[in-house]
């Protein structure tokens, strides 16, 4: 039979002195992850250096995702929309080898932009939003949209003459996500608007367009082929299209219709 390890030993107590301190030094959430770490350190036999190395790495890895967080809810991005709460359902049809490629960035560091496209419900606003996240915590500036808001955004600077500060803080961040772009038409300002924008950004910097609609169909939502015409041919030139078909994630929900897990009801019916 084989003898269980012994015992590590009892954890220093963490006293009020020491929390001070690091209270002092800012580093006060380290005392919740001090006691396991001093028992690793124990069962381990690890050297100051290294034990040091190990609190220091936590402390960074807390800040970096802090940091993370606070900065995807400034870029508008769904905090419950990234990668690992994706639910690739068996009866979604997509290029899981073409998602795995953007996962990666390198089209965002070629100034690509990407179409996700697909019928209402498919997850296509969960999976912009997840490479938004992504983008994120390669320190990328990132902003989210839904494209309507952002029109009116542009729509309102110019009552008071700061739109072309707004076009430019909109068209030089490293990832700008439009969502449900084209779900109803574009009027003349928009449209002009969106010719900016894409004109601007083109193989500068990515962009990831979501839409039920295919470019084809983009045309015909403006109001002024020629400008929308040149807009959709440079969105379109360097472009990864990942189309995602399969059932509603409403109709998985509907009554009836079976049980689902809670998360994925809560999945952007976009």
């Amino acid at each position: 039979m084989t003898t269980p390890p012994a015992p590590a030993g009892p954890v220093d107590p963490i006293g009020a002195d020491l929390i001070a301190l690091l209270k002092a030094l800012k580093l006060g959430a380290l005392k919740d992850t001090l006691p396991e770490r001093l028992a690793l350190a124990r069962q381990h036999q690890l050297s100051h250096v290294a034990f040091l190395e190990l609190l220091l790495a936590d402390e960074v890895s807390r800040r970096e995702s802090r940091s993370a967080t606070l900065r995807s809810a400034k870029a508008g991005l769904d905090q419950s929309m990234r990668i690992d709460t994706w639910n690739a359902l068996d009866d979604l049809r997509y290029d899981r080898s073409l998602l795995s490629d953007l996962v990666s960035l390198r089209f965002a560091e070629a100034g690509h932009s990407v179409l996700v496209l697909g019928p209402v419900g498919v997850g296509k606003t969960h999976l912009a939003t997840a490479l938004g996240h992504v983008a994120i915590r390669r320190r990328m500036t990132v902003l989210c949209a839904r494209a309507d808001k952002l029109f009116a955004r542009l729509r309102a600077a110019r009552l008071d003459n700061s739109v072309e500060a707004e076009m430019r803080r909109i068209a030089t961040v490293d990832l700008l996500v439009l969502d449900d772009f084209a779900l109803r038409p574009l009027d003349a300002t928009e449209t002009n608007d969106f010719y900016e924008l894409v004109v601007e950004r083109h193989r500068r910097k990515a962009t990831i367009v979501s839409s039920n609609r295919s470019p084809d169909e983009w045309l015909s939502m403006t109001t002024d082929a020629l400008l929308a015409q040149s807009a959709i041919d440079r969105l379109t030139s360097a472009a990864h299209t990942l189309v995602i078909e399969g059932p509603s994630y409403r109709q998985r929900t509907r009554p009836g219709h079976g049980a689902v897990d809670s998360s994925e009801g809560e999945v952007d019916a976009r």
